[in-house]
């Protein structure tokens, strides 16, 4: 199975950072991950990579609800940015209400979405999707 270079986990749950940042590492599977706090703070990131030609995280995890800009502000947002390499978005949340996976849809990701904690299972099934 193929490495990815670069992940980031959009997460503002200490708790959860912790096990997701856990569980990529118990991959052996990532060789680097970037850490956000909420959507600006991504969607910010992401554009200055962008617009200095640095590497693109290949694989995003991200949440739903954060302080600042919420996951959908994010997903809003990062759909105008051209970026130059395919990304992979999934959704990792603790809510599972109807509503969600319905607006999750909209921007193709209903089968990217996962309700909170990830599994490394998951995780490796997710990696070994993108190669």
């Amino acid at each position: 199975m193929n490495k990815i270079n670069l992940a980031c986990v959009v997460e503002d749950d200490p708790v959860h950072l912790f096990l997701i940042k856990q569980i990529i590492s118990l991959s052996g599977l990532v060789n680097h991950t970037l850490v956000c706090q909420n959507g600006k703070e991504a969607y910010e990131m992401l554009a200055s990579r962008v617009s200095l030609e640095e590497n693109l995280p290949e694989l995003i995890l991200l949440d739903l609800n954060m302080p600042v800009w919420d996951g959908w502000q994010f997903l809003d947002e990062f759909t105008s940015i051209s970026v130059f390499q395919n990304i992979t978005v999934y959704i990792v949340t603790s809510s599972s209400s109807e509503e969600d996976l319905r607006r999750a849809e909209k921007y193709n990701l209903s089968g990217n979405y996962i309700v909170k904690p990830i599994t490394l299972e998951k995780l490796k099934e997710i990696i070994y999707q993108m190669n």
